[in-house]
């Protein structure tokens, strides 16, 4: 069945940009081209995606305007897709580790709160069978993957939809946007990771240039172990996340106590809705001003919501100010 009604706004927005800024293929800097936006429904609400893609300027290289998209975008989804990668590993763990139906998991799935169909959960499945596919036993489609680029950015990452289930472990080539072996495992561990890394390297017939994920360690301690002298760059993302939490708390809890002191917005427009003079409009345009300003947000933590509210606030009362000295309204 078709769609009924419009899918709500993204509850979280995130930026995402490439780690990688030198073009892979002459060295020289890759340019800001334009911007993609998606929308991920997720195990945790909608997540609208600005991905911010860059390209080679130069028209002698090979690469010449050709799009590089954020390698954190391979963590979070398929391209082309609508519903992140921990909607699809969350329904192969209760196809197989906890074997439902297709309409049982659909009811688990909207039980937390995802907004998905039951023909959708199908084709998810289908979706995850053909990740758990994907592996070394077709060397050659690694090899024509990854000959067109003659090298390969190796981008890291696993997926658990809850605690106990399996990983699903994605390795994932950025300048193609393919994905090279998925595979779940029980564990974490530096050696389990290992034995994902080194077939990989083994299988390719072109060189591994570079390889990002987040800051686990034993993600770290793998790839050192697997791929020595291969660049590891941990994800830029993870750890703007983690710098700016306790800022985004502060930041919340700022905004939190300037919406106490602007509070009685709705008792002076009852007062001046009967009025239809010049005074009562003003009263009223700063009225919309700050219910405006209370209701605007920022995708954390790029934007800080609180900061932007106080400067928004600080404007209002400063032209306030000027309004009561010009005589355009009385004391507040």
């Amino acid at each position: 069945m078709a769609r009924r009604h419009a899918r709500p706004a993204p509850a979280e927005e995130q930026c995402l940009e490439a780690v990688r800024t030198a073009c892979p293929a002459c060295g020289r800097k890759m340019w800001h081209g334009y911007s993609n936006f998606r929308t991920l429904v997720t195990l945790d609400g909608l997540v609208g995606l600005k991905l911010k893609i860059r390209h080679c300027r130069h028209a002698e290289c090979s690469r010449h305007r050709r799009p590089y998209r954020p390698e954190a975008e391979g963590a979070l989804a398929l391209p082309h897709h609508e519903f992140g990668l921990d909607v699809i590993a969350t329904i192969g763990a209760l196809r197989y580790a906890e074997h439902k139906s297709v309409p049982e998991i659909h009811r688990a799935l909207r039980a937390r709160g995802v907004d998905i169909a039951e023909r959708n959960v199908t084709y998810l499945l289908e979706r995850y069978d053909e990740l758990l596919a994907l592996s070394l036993s077709d060397a050659q489609r690694l090899r024509e993957i990854t000959a067109r680029e003659g090298r390969v950015i190796l981008a890291l990452d696993g997926l658990q939809p809850d605690v106990g289930h399996e990983v699903l472990w994605i390795l994932r080539d950025c300048l193609s946007g393919e994905v090279l072996l998925a595979k779940s495992l029980l564990s974490a561990t530096s050696e389990d990771l290992c034995a994902l890394l080194r077939p990989v390297a083994e299988a390719l017939r072109v060189p591994i240039a570079a390889v990002v994920s987040d800051g686990q360690r034993s993600i770290r301690l793998a790839v050192a172990k697997a791929l020595p002298g291969v660049p590891h760059q941990l994800c830029h993302f993870h750890y703007l996340r983690e710098a700016a939490l306790p800022i985004y708390e502060a930041d919340r809890h700022a905004k939190k106590e300037l919406k106490k002191r602007v509070r009685g917005i709705r008792v002076l427009e009852r007062q001046v809705e009967p009025r239809g003079d010049a005074e009562a409009e003003v009263v009223r345009g700063y009225c919309a001003a700050v219910r405006s300003a209370l209701t605007d947000d920022g995708p954390p933590p790029l934007s800080a919501s609180g900061l932007q509210l106080h400067e928004r606030l600080s404007e209002i009362h400063d032209s306030l100010e000027r309004a009561e000295k010009r005589g355009l309204c009385r004391g507040r």
